[in-house]
């Protein structure tokens, strides 16, 4: 998620070596964490039973509809920043630079609130070894893990590909462990049996909230975006990779769903705060277990500290261009790295910890929805309209109906997020325009100065 310059990103630095079968394992990859291994407890007591799978099935409906935004939107203007460019280019019109920097700002909070469901998951498995840890204990191991990997990253540290393909690894292993105990002690009933009247009422408003954890799950889908430079055939390979990287990891939540609630009814399975440990001991017996356990205690380590790695230098870019605060486009002034930028993620992430799972991952898409989901839909439209020119190797098939379909799941996702998510964002994103407001008096910008327009895509063509 890196904002560089357009200039810097459209020369002959990239080599179109990305094809559609690696560009859907880079998505995969980036969507296969540790969150079906924590979600799928709040995902079943949300549902209330084993009619859960449906909220991963409408989580990929929704994922799709937006990935094609995000297909016409990256093959157009690629590799270049995604969301911050696209809202730059679209919004300089009426707000200058406005939608970049709130969206730079809200990125302060999520990803770090991302990064804290990591710490909290990786803590609660921890419990399968300490069952008995307090309400202290718990946050001080929380609070070291954070400290820990800010530590681990203030250096400078140029690649992260062996991180990437051993977190790959080891919860492809995870993934594939679980599912098959599971399914070597299978009970139909548990997993097929559903509680009467489950499409009453309150239905629509579990699948709401389920709806939230089904798109957490989901989340990276989008990653290919951010590598159009390097994709051979964007117009094919960008929609291509967003789609089946959904629909396959549709099918293996779907299976990974299935064979955890076919081993014990799902009131048990609701309640558990270490699933797979659960499923492989019940299979597997008691070793087997530690061993899962371990393997998804370092993939939650080692997403936290890729995506803290990858995070902390959105707000560094975003500096540089003079789009956000300039304190963010600071160096470390021995190893030259955006230490600011680290150090303020890093101490949101332990905050975030202290909040309850599912709260956390209400808040990080309550502030997400506004500012980049719609946004992104919003800009879409404005571009079409008032970049009629722009050179689209991909343009969204039966447009508008996914834009109409994404604004619809978004606007429901919003709606069913809890009040205090809904607060807490708000709260942030109202501060962000303070702050906005403030540095551009100082930087003598739009409200305090006329748009400055720059269709840097139109100029390159």
């Amino acid at each position: 998620m890196q904002a560089n310059s357009t200039r810097s990103t459209r020369g002959s630095s990239f080599h179109r070596s990305i094809g559609l079968f690696t560009g859907t394992a880079i998505n995969m990859t980036q969507m296969c964490g540790i969150g079906p291994f924590i979600t799928i407890p709040i995902m079943v007591a949300t549902m209330g039973g084993p009619q859960a799978v449906i909220g991963w099935i409408v989580g990929a409906i929704l994922a799709i509809a937006d990935g094609m935004v995000w297909a016409e939107l990256g093959a157009a203007m690629p590799g270049s920043g995604g969301t911050y460019v696209y809202l730059r280019e679209a919004f300089q019109y009426r707000t200058g630079k406005l939608m970049p920097f709130l969206f730079i700002w809200t990125v302060l909070l999520t990803i770090p609130l991302l990064m804290s469901t990591g710490i909290i998951g990786m803590v609660e498995y921890l419990g399968f070894f300490f069952p008995h840890l307090g309400w202290w204990p718990v946050h001080l191991v929380s609070l070291a893990a954070t400290a820990l990997v800010t530590l681990l990253l203030y250096r400078r540290i140029e690649s992260i590909r062996v991180i990437t393909i051993a977190l790959w690894v080891i919860m492809l292993l995870s993934v594939v462990g679980v599912s098959a105990a599971g399914f070597s002690d299978f009970h139909p009933a548990y997993a097929f049996t559903y509680p009467q009247g489950m499409f009453g009422g309150k239905f629509f408003v579990g699948l709401g909230a389920g709806l939230i954890i089904g798109i957490y799950d989901y989340l990276g889908y989008f990653t290919t975006a951010y590598m159009g430079d390097e994709l051979r055939n964007p117009g094919r390979t960008m929609p291509g990779s967003i789609i089946i990287s959904v629909i396959a990891m549709m099918f293996v939540y779907l299976i990974l769903n299935i064979s955890v609630l076919g081993v014990a009814p799902w009131q048990e399975i609701a309640q558990s705060k270490s699933i797979a440990s659960l499923v492989v001991e019940h299979s597997w017996g008691h070793g087997a277990a530690a061993v899962m356990t371990i393997l998804i205690i370092v993939t939650a380590f080692a997403s936290v500290f890729a995506g803290l790695l990858g995070g902390s230098r959105v707000p560094f870019q975003a500096a540089h261009e003079k789009v956000f605060l300039s304190v963010f486009g600071k160096l470390h002034a021995r190893h030259g790295f955006p230490h600011v930028a680290l150090l303020t993620m890093g101490v949101i992430t332990a905050i975030g910890t202290f909040f309850d799972l599912a709260e956390v991952i209400n808040m990080l898409l309550a502030a997400t929805i506004i500012v980049q989901f719609i946004a992104q839909i919003a800009a879409l439209v404005v571009l079409r309209k008032r970049q009629p020119t722009l050179h689209r190797p991909y343009r969204q098939w039966l447009y508008p109906v996914p834009c109409v379909i994404a604004l619809a799941g978004w606007v429901y996702v919003y709606a069913s997020a809890s009040t205090l998510s809904l607060i807490l964002s708000g709260i942030w994103i109202v501060a962000g325009l303070v702050v906005f407001a403030i540095w551009a008096r100082v930087n003598h910008s739009w409200p305090f100065a006329p748009v400055e327009i720059r269709e840097a895509y139109l100029e390159k063509d």
